[in-house]
């Protein structure tokens, strides 16, 4: 398939985009690409204008100020599954970073783009959910953030761009487990989990219609430990509904392999808690 015509821009700084994306109808904003450039091929994506932001320096970067990370936009997912401040603080987003594609999809792709995706074949917005991470945006109003939770429901406001992730930097008590799809690598089920001292966090994707927080799951964990059976049994409570078949697999399957997943992570993070 023919890739669709569009007009392309090339800004000198978020500002200058930030204009263009209010004044051009239909455009989008090109980051790593790795999902806008395919579905423009196939049809799946549309788009009059792309604004390509990738050289904006400001949208860049890893660092820790008063226990938080803040993690540019444009940051790659091989950068973030490397950063030693990742490694430490927020294991779950380095393994869900690593975790994602192969080695040219990550090293092209961005964790700005892979939340903005927020669909059951990215990993990165679990890792968020259980971080209780905040997404910093710029849009026409100014500078905004929302929670990873309201992110993952409504996506990227009109006329705005990603510029960050804030994740409260909380120790090794966290981590992620995944099945993929053989055929395509996307997720056929993964799981991130948090162990806090209110109890463990625990968010799911791939084996649901998108990302999601399971807190009737964490309510029956509360006050530890996590044994694989009560695991299971904390799955077994949930509605089958709330798992979706496809790809040969049934809502009792998808179920089933997200508690021992989730057993899995939990117990690897467990390993690590203070």
């Amino acid at each position: 398939m023919i890739l669709a015509e569009f007009d392309y821009a090339r800004p000198a700084g978020l500002e200058e985009a930030l204009g263009l994306l209010a004044t051009a109808p239909g455009a989008r904003v090109l980051a790593g690409g790795q999902s806008l450039l395919p579905g423009l091929r196939t049809g799946a994506e549309r788009a009059r204008l792309l604004v390509d932001v990738r050289h904006l320096e400001e949208l860049r970067g890893i660092a820790r100020s008063a226990g938080t990370l803040r993690i540019g936009a444009l940051t790659t997912l091989a950068e973030l599954a490397a950063h030693p401040l990742v490694l430490a603080e927020a294991p779950e987003l380095a393994a869900a970073a690593r975790a994602n594609g192969d080695p040219q999809v990550r090293n092209l792709g961005t964790a700005g783009g892979n939340l903005a995706a927020a669909g059951p074949a990215t990993d990165l917005p679990v890792a968020a959910l259980v971080a209780e991470a905040l997404v910093e945006l710029a849009g026409p109003g100014g500078r905004s953030t929302v929670t990873a939770e309201e992110f993952t429901a409504s996506g990227v406001p009109a006329g705005s761009v990603v510029t960050a992730l804030l994740v409260p930097a909380a120790g090794p008590a966290a981590a992620f487990e995944k099945t993929a799809d053989r055929a395509t690598r996307y997720p056929l089920c993964a799981v991130a989990v948090r162990i806090t001292a209110d109890g463990p966090r625990i968010a799911v994707t791939g084996a649901t219609p998108g990302p999601l927080r399971l807190r009737g799951v964490e309510d029956r964990l509360r006050g530890g430990p996590y044994p694989t059976d009560a695991v299971l049994a904390a799955f077994r409570a949930e509605p089958r509904e709330l798992f979706v078949p496809g790809r040969g697999t049934s809502a009792e399957y998808l179920g089933h392999l997200a508690g021992v997943l989730t057993a899995r992570a939990l117990a690897r993070a467990a390993l690590t808690t203070p």
